[in-house]
């Protein structure tokens, strides 16, 4: 995953901060030291004598005194004694970094430090609109104990159980090939089988590897193209960063197709945004309790096409999780 320049900057400007921060505090004890201990800014001036000479006889001779690096760090360890004396830390002057390896570069050589590793992480968690939700859903949590096993399902030829094993095992096969192959989910059935839960463990799953994902429902994104389309205060840098945001993420979620307001505007925004990430080569995960011949009806047929053609349909099935979970616990309470 690349960030974009908007992005790194954002992040870099935390580490700038950090780098501004410790070199303040530095400053600021130096200065306090120099204050209490005058005996210290004499110790510091022997350094520098001795670097000034030692540079000095190096442009004389052409060679380097072999004995200023000892020098130099006896000097040092008086300087700490003094620091110890005094009631410091012999440590107190050394920066303070938050992350010592890097110290708060957020690169070791030209490699990316662990520490920038996990801000990007954070970053795009606080991107994806998932950030406390994905605490509770995600593969940890999932169990096909809430799905039945004792009827089978007409449209599937399975038993709830048994088709969410098979969707289960598609879900982990869409993450571990998400960077070689590009796939799209349409997750369909009726409201409370699963379909969001779903999805969002997935989306846990590529923010822990550090992957862009937009999570929206239908009506933030409807919300989003509306505004970009008519919205003429808005700048067109405002406008293009909006859109981008939908269109160049590595897994963009359209929760809860059908619920917003369908009409000519709609139809075609959703058609732009499927067709331009197909194209792109970007994956997108919908959910819809809209069954196929809604979906035909309520969409163009352009837009049917693009889902039934370039989605792998996954049709959830089973009892409203949420209600029966809900009924357990009210039951639970009253017990």
């Amino acid at each position: 995953m690349v960030l974009t320049n908007s992005q790194y900057e954002q992040l870099m400007a935390k580490y700038y901060g950090r780098q501004l921060r410790t070199k303040h505090i530095t400053e600021s004890r130096l200065a306090e030291v120099r204050e209490k201990i005058p005996e210290y800014r004499e110790w510091e001036r022997k350094i520098q004598t001795l670097s000034v000479d030692y540079a000095k006889e190096r442009l004389k001779t052409g060679a380097a005194p072999s004995d200023l690096e000892e020098n130099v760090r006896e000097i040092s360890e008086k300087k700490e004694r003094l620091l110890v004396e005094n009631g410091y830390p012999a440590d107190y002057l050394k920066p303070v970094y938050v992350c010592p390896d890097c110290q708060d570069t957020g690169y070791i050589g030209d490699r990316k430090c662990h520490c920038f590793e996990r801000e990007i992480v954070n970053f795009l968690y606080s991107q994806s609109n998932l950030q406390e939700i994905l605490d509770r859903e995600n593969f940890s949590h999932f169990t096909l104990e809430v799905y039945p096993d004792d009827y089978t399902e007409e449209a599937t030829g399975l038993t709830p159980r048994e088709n969410m094993r098979n969707i289960h095992r598609t879900a982990i096969d869409f993450v571990r090939h998400f960077d070689a192959e590009t796939e799209n989910l349409l997750l369909y059935g009726e409201t409370g089988v699963g379909k969001t839960f779903l999805a969002n463990c997935i989306a846990k799953e590529l923010l822990d590897t550090s992957h862009t994902v937009v999570y929206l429902t239908s009506l933030q994104l409807f919300d989003i193209l509306e505004t970009y389309k008519f919205d003429r205060d808005l700048s067109y840098t405002e406008k293009d960063a909006a859109i981008s945001y939908i269109l160049d993420s590595d897994l963009l979620i359209i929760d809860d197709l059908g619920t917003e307001l369908n009409n000519s505007f709609t139809s075609s925004q959703l058609y732009r945004c499927i067709d331009v990430r197909i194209n792109t080569g970007r994956s997108t995960i919908i959910s819809t309790n809209l069954s196929f011949d809604d979906l035909r009806e309520q969409y163009s047929e352009r837009i049917f096409s693009r889902l039934t053609s370039n989605y792998t349909l996954l049709k959830l099935t089973g009892d409203d999780i949420r209600l029966k979970l809900a009924i357990t616990n009210i039951g639970g309470k009253t017990q």
